[in-house]
């Protein structure tokens, strides 16, 4: 009879177990603390991997890694060791569609606000004497409202209330001002301002969600910062 071998990991003869901490930037929520932690656990060598964004540091336990590859495998998703990151590019696939998730988001919230505003005072409030840029500049801070709103709620589910209300405001401020901007600029264009029709919405949309989706791509891939 057979008898069946466990395949047990080892390290080589002589390499002793150590613990090497790292001073990791960027990281602001529990998700980027477990992107943090899954980069250096899928390290071969990596024993378990301490991940605080509250500390900014990573203690590894790893049996022959060395500091570089540590630091390698983290700078690879985004953040920064020692204050050192990785060589920004713009090839990354990955970060591309995680920069488009969270732009989807952020037009998500900038959307409802938006188009909430101009359609109420196209069909509802007629008679209130506002002229088109206002009622555009009324649109553009709902927007920004409840895109912050929405942000605020999903990051709910990594940190309290106060902490997520700052980092929405904190990560996508710049996204959301190019995008409500892009999105009124194309209404204006189109429509002559403040007006929502069947064909206007489309590039609207498409407008709002090109003009910051580079911008979250480099924030991403430099900063490693995006919470969603």
């Amino acid at each position: 009879m057979k008898i069946a071998r466990l395949q047990m990991p080892y390290a080589p003869v002589g390499i002793m177990a150590e613990t090497i901490r790292l001073e990791v930037g960027g990281m602001t929520c529990d998700g980027c603390s477990n992107r943090v932690r899954g980069a250096l656990e899928d390290l071969p060598g990596v024993i378990n991997a301490i991940v605080s964004h509250q500390d900014g540091s990573a203690d590894v336990t790893h049996e022959g890694a060395t500091r570089e590859e540590l630091g390698d495998a983290v700078r690879s998703v985004g953040y920064t060791v020692d204050g050192r990151g990785e060589e920004f590019h713009w090839k990354d696939k990955a970060v591309w569609r995680q920069s488009a998730n969270n732009t989807k988001w952020c037009l998500i919230g900038c959307s409802i606000g938006d188009f909430g505003t101009i359609a109420a005072f196209q069909f509802v409030f007629t008679e209130t004497g506002f002229s088109a840029m206002m009622i555009m500049a009324l649109a553009m801070f709902n927007g920004i409202m409840t895109s912050i709103a929405l942000e605020t709620f999903i990051l709910l589910k990594q940190m309290p209330m106060y902490e997520a209300f700052r980092v929405a405001i904190g990560m996508s401020l710049i996204s959301m001002l190019s995008m409500e901007a892009a999105m009124n600029i194309v209404d204006l264009v189109l429509t002559g301002g403040a007006k929502l029709t069947w064909w206007v919405i489309a590039p609207m949309l498409i407008a709002g969600f090109l003009t910051p989706w580079p911008y979250n791509y480099w924030r991403l891939k430099k900063y490693g910062v995006a919470c969603h």
